[in-house]
Protein backbone atom coordinates (compact mmCIF):
# COMPACT_ATOMS: atom_id res chain seq x y z
CA UNK A 1 0.00 0.00 0.00
CA UNK A 2 2.39 2.32 0.89
CA UNK A 3 4.63 1.84 -1.73
CA UNK A 4 1.95 2.47 -4.21
CA UNK A 5 2.33 6.08 -3.49
CA UNK A 6 5.73 6.20 -4.54
CA UNK A 7 5.29 4.19 -8.13
CA UNK A 8 5.04 6.70 -10.96
CA UNK A 9 1.51 6.93 -13.35
CA UNK A 10 2.53 5.97 -16.94
CA UNK A 11 2.61 9.28 -18.35
CA UNK A 12 3.31 10.27 -21.71
CA UNK A 13 7.18 11.38 -22.91
CA UNK A 14 6.05 14.79 -22.62
CA UNK A 15 3.89 14.64 -19.40
CA UNK A 16 7.33 13.13 -17.74
CA UNK A 17 9.22 16.24 -19.07
CA UNK A 18 6.85 18.38 -17.91
CA UNK A 19 7.05 17.02 -14.69
CA UNK A 20 10.79 17.06 -14.33
CA UNK A 21 10.49 20.56 -15.46
CA UNK A 22 7.94 21.66 -12.40
CA UNK A 23 9.91 19.37 -10.15
CA UNK A 24 13.54 21.46 -10.99
CA UNK A 25 12.16 24.70 -11.03
CA UNK A 26 10.37 24.74 -7.89
CA UNK A 27 12.38 22.19 -6.19
CA UNK A 28 16.20 24.33 -6.73
CA UNK A 29 14.34 27.76 -6.71
CA UNK A 30 12.63 27.06 -2.79
CA UNK A 31 15.92 25.47 -2.28
CA UNK A 32 18.43 28.03 -3.31
CA UNK A 33 16.04 31.50 -2.96
CA UNK A 34 14.81 30.76 0.29
CA UNK A 35 16.24 26.94 2.20
CA UNK A 36 19.87 27.69 2.12
CA UNK A 37 19.37 31.04 3.36
CA UNK A 38 17.68 29.88 6.10
CA UNK A 39 20.18 27.42 6.76
CA UNK A 40 23.36 29.31 6.24
CA UNK A 41 21.62 32.42 8.66
CA UNK A 42 20.29 29.97 11.20
CA UNK A 43 21.27 31.04 14.13
CA UNK A 44 20.69 34.22 13.23
CA UNK A 45 16.96 34.17 12.48
CA UNK A 46 15.94 32.24 14.97
CA UNK A 47 15.30 35.07 17.25
CA UNK A 48 12.78 36.72 14.81
CA UNK A 49 11.30 33.95 13.18
CA UNK A 50 7.15 33.46 13.17
CA UNK A 51 5.93 30.83 15.19
CA UNK A 52 2.72 30.18 13.45
CA UNK A 53 1.70 26.57 15.61
CA UNK A 54 2.87 27.42 18.96
CA UNK A 55 5.68 25.17 18.76
CA UNK A 56 8.61 27.54 19.56
CA UNK A 57 10.44 29.87 16.83
CA UNK A 58 13.71 27.72 17.27
CA UNK A 59 11.02 23.98 16.62
CA UNK A 60 9.09 26.51 13.64
CA UNK A 61 12.63 27.25 11.68
CA UNK A 62 14.06 23.54 11.87
CA UNK A 63 11.00 22.41 10.29
CA UNK A 64 10.78 25.29 7.67
CA UNK A 65 14.79 24.44 7.15
CA UNK A 66 13.87 20.27 6.21
CA UNK A 67 11.31 21.37 3.92
CA UNK A 68 13.04 23.75 2.46
CA UNK A 69 16.18 22.17 1.77
CA UNK A 70 15.63 18.59 2.36
CA UNK A 71 12.21 18.31 0.87
CA UNK A 72 13.63 20.49 -1.59
CA UNK A 73 16.48 17.65 -2.51
CA UNK A 74 14.14 15.04 -2.73
CA UNK A 75 11.84 16.96 -5.07
CA UNK A 76 14.24 17.61 -7.44
CA UNK A 77 15.88 14.12 -7.34
CA UNK A 78 12.18 12.44 -7.66
CA UNK A 79 12.66 10.55 -4.78
CA UNK A 80 9.34 10.16 -2.96
CA UNK A 81 8.11 12.58 -4.79
CA UNK A 82 4.64 13.15 -3.35
CA UNK A 83 5.92 12.72 0.34
CA UNK A 84 8.19 15.77 -0.58
CA UNK A 85 5.69 17.69 -2.24
CA UNK A 86 3.29 17.01 0.36
CA UNK A 87 5.68 18.19 3.58
CA UNK A 88 6.04 21.57 1.03
CA UNK A 89 2.61 22.02 0.92
CA UNK A 90 1.86 21.64 4.70
CA UNK A 91 5.07 24.16 5.18
CA UNK A 92 3.46 26.53 2.26
CA UNK A 93 -0.35 25.94 3.40
CA UNK A 94 0.64 27.01 7.06
CA UNK A 95 3.01 30.50 5.93
CA UNK A 96 0.37 31.06 3.60
CA UNK A 97 -2.53 31.17 6.18
CA UNK A 98 -1.04 31.49 9.33
CA UNK A 99 1.51 33.83 8.63
CA UNK A 100 0.67 35.67 5.90
CA UNK A 101 -2.95 35.67 6.79
CA UNK A 102 -4.06 34.90 3.15
CA UNK A 103 -3.49 38.39 2.63
CA UNK A 104 -2.09 38.49 -1.44
CA UNK A 105 -0.54 41.95 -1.97
CA UNK A 106 1.21 44.36 -0.01
CA UNK A 107 3.91 44.25 2.97
CA UNK A 108 4.47 40.50 4.34
CA UNK A 109 1.73 39.66 1.46
CA UNK A 110 1.56 35.82 0.87
CA UNK A 111 1.63 35.81 -3.35
CA UNK A 112 4.99 33.66 -3.65
CA UNK A 113 3.46 31.10 -1.36
CA UNK A 114 0.44 30.89 -2.92
CA UNK A 115 2.04 30.29 -6.18
CA UNK A 116 4.80 27.61 -4.68
CA UNK A 117 1.58 26.17 -2.94
CA UNK A 118 0.21 25.20 -6.32
CA UNK A 119 3.38 24.35 -8.19
CA UNK A 120 3.46 21.44 -4.91
CA UNK A 121 -0.12 20.49 -4.88
CA UNK A 122 0.20 19.66 -8.57
CA UNK A 123 3.51 17.65 -7.90
CA UNK A 124 1.71 16.05 -5.14
CA UNK A 125 -1.19 14.88 -7.28
CA UNK A 126 0.68 14.34 -10.61
CA UNK A 127 3.75 12.50 -8.55
CA UNK A 128 7.09 13.06 -10.01
CA UNK A 129 6.70 11.26 -13.58
CA UNK A 130 8.75 9.00 -15.55
CA UNK A 131 12.30 10.82 -15.29
CA UNK A 132 12.67 10.48 -11.44
CA UNK A 133 14.16 8.39 -8.65
CA UNK A 134 10.63 7.16 -7.84
CA UNK A 135 11.02 5.08 -10.96
CA UNK A 136 14.27 3.49 -10.37
CA UNK A 137 13.37 2.93 -6.99
CA UNK A 138 9.76 1.93 -6.73
CA UNK A 139 9.19 0.52 -10.62
CA UNK A 140 6.65 -2.04 -10.84
CA UNK A 141 8.03 -4.92 -13.18
CA UNK A 142 5.73 -5.72 -15.78
CA UNK A 143 4.36 -9.21 -16.11
CA UNK A 144 4.69 -10.51 -19.92
CA UNK A 145 1.71 -12.61 -20.81
CA UNK A 146 2.67 -15.85 -22.35
CA UNK A 147 0.43 -16.95 -25.37
CA UNK A 148 -1.28 -20.36 -24.65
Amino acid sequence: MFKKLFIPSEDSDLTSLTLLVLRLWFGLSMLLNHGLDKLMHFSERVQTFPDPLGLGQEASLVLVVMAEVFASLFLVFGLMTRLAALVLVINLFVAFLMVHKTVMTGQGGGELAFIYLAGYVALLLAGGGLFSMDTVVFKVSKKVESPE
